[in-house]
């Protein structure tokens, strides 16, 4: 009886590497005017990107994601994910997520986290069901795209009698839950911020945010500069003022943290000499310094 259960059923595993992915199970399954329900922690863009063209020719779509106040839907993908945020097509692919959202989604959102991810692919014509369960989020990793936990167990399932016992869990899942516009219009104004102009302005202190939003503490000068050198018993660090001697402090920490800085301070609050305290530091630590100048100004660093 054993091995007879075994050979009917079509439940497998797969190992989402190589040519055992969800994604190459998806890419299989999913057929122009079919449906598709999803459930899942999370939601990526580029986990759509890759299924857009599919994800556009089907017929209908129930999606449910977590909306509780705070969740993370991972929509702009997770360290993994750092070579398709370089490709810069966020602003695009949220226009198009956004688009397929209101031509072709209903979405529920779960009050709480989903322990586990459910993608059920089917045609009405054909009658039969693909049925993805497991550790698999709408992710790039969840769709093996990415590095993803070698340990998820993820099952896939074509037979009428798995279908039917975990298409019942998805419809009772989706009946549970509220069905009202809040969780899609929430979704979409999500999408909509993250489609929107942002002006260089923007960017630019977003970037500082980004870099500096762990030194929020004062600079420690005694930490950041080596009074070993002697820097301090030098002539140009004497003649600094103190907000001086904050801009050479800040900037030697940069340096080391970054390898590069600007000092784009107000005309007239001494930046050539912060830069001359900079290059005498470098110098008392026996660095190698290249100075960079007009050649109408070339006597002047020289002297």
């Amino acid at each position: 009886m054993s091995c007879n259960f075994w050979r009917e059923s079509y439940v497998r595993l797969l190992k989402n590497s190589g040519n055992d992915r969800v994604i190459d199970e998806l890419r299989s399954g999913l057929e122009p005017g079919g449906t598709l329900d999803i459930a899942s922690p999370s939601f990526s863009l580029f986990a759509f990107a890759e299924l857009r063209t599919l994800l556009d020719k089907l017929a209908h779509c129930r999606l449910v994601v977590p909306t509780a106040v705070g969740t993370d839907l991972l929509l702009l993908g997770s360290d993994s994910d750092r070579p398709f945020r370089n490709q810069l097509q966020v602003r695009w692919l949220a226009r198009c997520c956004c688009d397929w959202l209101r031509k072709k989604v209903e979405l529920r959102g779960a009050p709480q986290f989903l322990p586990q991810s459910a993608i059920i692919a089917g045609h009405p014509d054909s009658g039969q069901q693909k049925i993805i369960t497991g550790n698999c989020p709408f992710t790039t990793d969840g769709l093996g795209l990415t590095p993803g936990n070698q340990f998820s167990l993820i099952q896939c399932a074509e037979g009428s009698d798995e279908s039917a016992m975990l298409g019942a869990w998805f419809s009772a899942l989706w009946n549970s839950l509220p069905a009202t516009q809040d969780a899609k219009q929430a979704f979409a104004g999500t999408l909509h911020d993250l489609a929107a102009h942002r002006d260089p302005y923007t960017i630019y202190i977003l970037i500082l945010h980004h870099l500096f939003q762990d030194r929020a503490d004062e600079l420690d000068e005694e930490r950041i500069v080596n009074s070993g050198t002697g820097i301090r018993n030098t002539v140009v660090w004497k003649k600094l003022y103190r907000f001086q001697r904050d801009g050479v402090v800040g900037a030697i920490d940069k340096l080391n943290r970054f390898g590069g800085c600007i000092i784009a301070d107000s005309v007239g609050l001494g930046k050539t000499f912060e830069a001359l305290a900079i290059i005498k530091y470098s110098e008392l630590r026996n660095e190698r310094v290249l100075v960079l100048c007009p050649k109408r100004l070339r006597d002047n660093w020289i002297a």
